[in-house]
């Protein structure tokens, strides 16, 4: 894994947050685009994409530091200004009330404009996944013997049995008996988030495209797709688990269920009609 890409001189660049400005990049240049055959303004589209950024990094180390508390107890101001430690669904959730909001202030039904994000984002999430992959940050699985399992010697969080103890006891909780790894190989996470996303991006898009749904639903199925392919996920990840399960998939269990109760509710709604051109 390479967590530095290369140098520009002095200044490195960092693979994760190289990857992260391509998601952003990506993300907006989706939305501006649907959003322009909404008839939005150009104003309007650069504010939804400014509260989508600052509540989206806000949200992401909100609900890391409260995950991992130590790390805010232990410095809280490295903590809180570091480019480490960010959880997606916080971004999403406080990115959400921000630009609820905003919209609800611009008289542009939420719905509208959560149909219109919904491939956005996921697209987003997936190369987002890349830059985990790249700096091997601690977003790899559990310690797996198939035949692609990976592991990640030089990434921000090692593989390596004398580094990882959580990693190494849990080698020897699956492997009872078994010498353990040097270097432990693990299920490549982010290369299976990456991958669901890009499927669950082409279903979005395409249904977006072709129009005819109820406005409103296109957001419910990309609460429900992106919550259960994270919910599943983290059964093979290394996270603190609150009665059986991660934060995550709390997060995801909530995401799953309000999506169906958007779908069941804007079923009966009117169509929207195609936007492709």
């Amino acid at each position: 894994m390479r967590p530095v890409l290369f140098h520009i001189g002095p200044v490195a660049i960092y693979s994760f947050g190289l990857m992260m400005a391509l998601a952003f990049l990506t993300a907006n240049w989706l939305f501006a685009r649907q959003a322009r055959r909404q008839g939005w303004s150009e104003r309007f589209v650069s504010n939804v994409t400014l509260l989508a950024l600052l509540g989206g990094i806000a949200g992401a180390k909100l609900f890391h530091l409260l995950e991992y508390p130590e790390l805010f107890l232990r410095d809280p101001l490295g903590a809180i200004f570091s480019g480490e430690g960010l959880t997606f669904h916080g971004g999403l959730i406080v990115a959400a009330i921000a630009i609820a909001g905003y919209a609800k202030r611009q008289r542009v039904q939420f719905f509208a404009l959560a149909d219109t994000l919904a491939p956005a984002l996921m697209i987003a999430y997936g190369i987002g996944r890349i830059g985990c992959q790249l700096a091997g940050d601690g977003d790899y699985g559990t310690p797996s013997k198939l035949p692609w399992a990976m592991s990640y010697p030089n990434g921000t969080v090692p593989t390596l049995s004398h580094i990882n103890i959580e990693l190494r006891n849990k080698y020897v909780e699956m492997y009872p008996g078994e010498p353990v790894p040097y270097d432990i190989k693990v299920h490549p996470t982010p290369v299976y988030e990456t991958l669901a996303s890009l499927l669950i991006f082409t279903v979005l898009y395409r249904l977006q495209r072709r129009g005819g749904y109820p406005q409103g639903w296109l957001f419910g199925l990309y609460l429900v797709l992106a919550g259960l392919e994270r919910f599943l996920v983290e059964f093979i990840r290394l996270n603190p688990l609150y009665w059986g399960l991660s934060q995550a998939q709390w997060v995801s269990l909530a995401m799953i269920v309000a999506g169906s109760i958007i779908l069941w509710y804007r079923r009966a709604r009117p169509a929207v009609a195609s936007n492709a051109q």
